[in-house]
């Protein structure tokens, strides 16, 4: 039965080695959940199809659910995205770092389990010092989904995640509580005019006043 690593990041003179310790475990193919802007995440190496084997396993999801990137940086998005629209350049000046997923149609070599088999790819750049500054450290990009199983409440804390799914777990980053509410919203920028798949914290509203029409 496994125990997770408990890296505490609450406290800023311990943050820089728990986000160390945190990559590292990432980077040779561990499982690290991690707070965000909205709920805590579950992290693994997009690169490594053996972790991501893992974390669906951990999270009892579906191989055909899609997985969004949370990346350090808008310029990572020529990293996975075979096109990136005029539009979604200009949702990242306005809105990045903040709390809309950007969907793109990939890049070929991107794991079809991150897009599902879709052949899509969900981005964002997280508003969570944390979460952003793993992914930095791991090398831009790290999986940003929900660190629960699969049609279950999100976590709140590293203590709900630990209960959660623990045992699936190699270290939880306890950054304190994070704040729930919304999850992020999603848009499809595939489409023209871009969709919404998922509303969230970035409204309709908003996003229509950024770039017009939306559906």
């Amino acid at each position: 039965m496994k125990t997770p690593l408990i890296l505490n990041a609450r406290e800023p003179d311990k943050m820089n080695r728990a986000l160390t310790e945190a990559a590292r475990i990432i980077k040779d193919g561990g499982l690290v959940a991690f707070p965000t802007e909205s709920f805590y995440g579950l992290g693994a190496d997009p690169r490594n199809e053996d972790a991501l084997r893992s974390l669906f396993e951990a999270k009892k999801r579906p191989a055909n659910n899609p997985i969004l990137l949370l990346i350090d940086d808008t310029t990572r998005v020529f990293d996975y995205a075979e096109q990136v629209p005029e539009k979604s350049l200009v949702l990242m000046r306005k809105i990045w770092p903040g709390g809309l997923t950007l969907v793109f149609t990939a890049r070929p070599e991107v794991s079809s389990l991150i897009t599902g088999g879709t052949g899509k790819i969900g981005l964002r750049v997280s508003s969570n010092l944390l979460a952003c500054s793993l992914a930095r450290l791991v090398g831009g990009g790290i999986t940003g989904t929900s660190g629960n199983i699969s049609q279950r409440s999100p976590c709140l804390t590293a203590e709900d995640v630990l209960k959660e799914m623990g045992d699936n777990l190699d270290a939880i980053l306890d950054g304190g509580p994070s704040p729930g509410g919304l999850g992020t919203t999603i848009l499809d920028l595939t489409e023209d005019p871009p969709r919404i798949l998922r509303k969230g914290m970035v409204s309709k509203g908003e996003i229509e006043r950024i770039i017009g029409k939306i559906t």
